[in-house]
């Protein structure tokens, strides 16, 4: 038998043993199969990389308790949802980010200033007229037509990921800007 190349199950049992060449096997053949899942999903280099590193940091700490019977599916289904956990809790972040812009906006425009509703809806037209075309378009369809992501993205041809990016940019934008609006009422 060669020893240079092991079968997974043969990996799997050493590295539930403890054994790091085992670990390290795994890790050189898995790694780049892993690696191009995640970043098909998130689209950025380091996010793919670290969500790799946060799998294989969890094997090695699960190793002993760990039921895995066949190795390439687990390790594909693991990236998946650590993919998914992942992009779940940038969706929470972006609406995290949309809470406290609108409370910024509550703080400053309490009811006796509502009057100013007119000025404050000119002043976001005036931001949004800065950001580039798409950003601006985006962040109209999510915000004041109410659309999901998946509706905006099909209206405008873009991946859902890209709206995200869009809106997400928008947000960012539109409080760095108003915060002059805010300072001169």
């Amino acid at each position: 038998m060669n020893h240079t190349i092991q079968s997974d199950q043969e990996l799997v049992a050493k590295l539930q043993t403890g054994q790091k060449s085992a670990f390290e096997e795994i890790y050189k053949k898995y790694w780049r199969k892993l690696y191009n899942i995640a970043f098909h999903q998130t689209g950025k280099k380091e996010e793919a990389e670290e969500l790799v590193q946060d799998l294989f940091v969890g094997i090695w700490q699960r190793r002993e308790t760990a039921q895995i019977k066949h190795l390439d599916l687990y390790l594909t289904l693991s990236i998946k949802n650590k993919i998914y956990d992942f992009i779940k809790s940038q969706i929470s972040y972006r609406k995290y980010q949309e809470y406290i812009i609108l409370k910024e906006v509550d703080l400053h425009f309490e009811t006796d200033s509502i009057v100013n509703y007119l000025e404050l809806t000119a002043a976001v037209e005036k931001v949004l007229s800065l950001l580039p075309e798409k950003s601006a378009q985006a962040f109209r369809m999510s915000r004041f037509e109410d659309l999901p992501v998946k509706k905006i993205a099909e209206e405008m041809e873009l991946s859902e990921k890209a709206v995200e990016y869009h809106i997400t940019k928008s947000l960012r934008f539109i409080k760095e800007n108003l915060k002059t609006y805010y300072s001169a009422n």
